[in-house]
């Protein structure tokens, strides 16, 4: 039978550079004796352009998302409230659903926060809290909260950095933005930002430890996953982990 739940467990190697040190010999013939870098090497040092951000896909059939067992990436976000915010403080070490969406101007991003009220308290007492994420600016997201009465958590990524972290995000085309215009809709004013850059709707769930151990990323943003799926995903993990508790 045929099971959407992906619940991958991995065991990450964490891997160390060491820098090997020479017998106290200076490390070039300019530097001085109490390691201060030369005047003219700092200035080289303080104007040097920080490196460039990688381009965004072009397709959200292009994206690379984030794969399972990596660590949860520690990413600034606003709240509702217009304060900034990282995800690790939000997700606050609790096993939680994240959930990303394309807006609040998108009736498909709309049915699908609402449609997740309903499993909102089957997850709180599996210990999952819920959380969602858009490029929307904070007085957007309250228009959601407000117009969809959702009892959880919102979150703006309007500077994208939860996107390019997860490996979610791709930039909008001319012939998109003109059609999403003629629909009234303007990604500029929504996001507050000129970036035209839009998540493939997604679904992670996050571990207490912060590790990813569910996703769902669907480049069809008709399509989003059901309910019943991510509560099956919440269980399923949940199982899984304590029968590995040692007895």
């Amino acid at each position: 039978m045929f099971h959407p739940i992906r619940n991958v467990f991995l065991i990450a190697a964490c891997s160390l550079t060491l820098a090997a040190c020479g017998n106290g010999s200076p490390l070039n013939a300019s530097t001085e004796s109490n390691g201060a870098m030369p005047v003219a090497d700092a200035r080289t040092a303080a104007n040097k352009p920080a490196p460039a951000q990688p381009a965004w896909p072009t397709s959200d059939k292009a994206v690379t998302p984030l794969l399972l067992g990596n660590t949860l990436p520690d990413v600034q976000l606003q709240t509702i409230e217009n304060q900034s915010t990282s995800l690790k403080d939000a997700v606050n070490g609790k096993p939680a659903v994240l959930v990303f969406y394309r807006g609040g101007w998108c009736p498909f991003c709309n049915l699908q926060l609402s449609g997740l009220r309903l499993i909102r308290k089957d997850l709180d007492a599996l210990g999952y809290q819920m959380i969602a994420i858009s490029p929307d600016t904070p007085a957007e997201l309250k228009k959601t909260l407000d117009k969809d009465a959702l009892d959880y958590t919102l979150l703006s990524d309007s500077s994208t950095a939860a996107m390019r972290a997860f490996g979610i995000g791709y930039e909008v085309n001319s012939e998109l933005l003109q059609t999403l215009a003629g629909h009234g809709i303007d990604l500029e004013k929504s996001s507050g930002e000129t970036h035209h850059v839009l998540p493939v709707p997604s679904v992670y769930l996050v571990d207490s430890d912060g590790v990813l151990q569910f996703s769902y990323v669907h480049p069809d943003y008709k399509v989003r996953l059901p309910q019943e799926v991510i509560l099956a995903a919440a269980r399923a993990i949940g199982e899984h982990k304590h029968t590995l508790k040692p007895q």
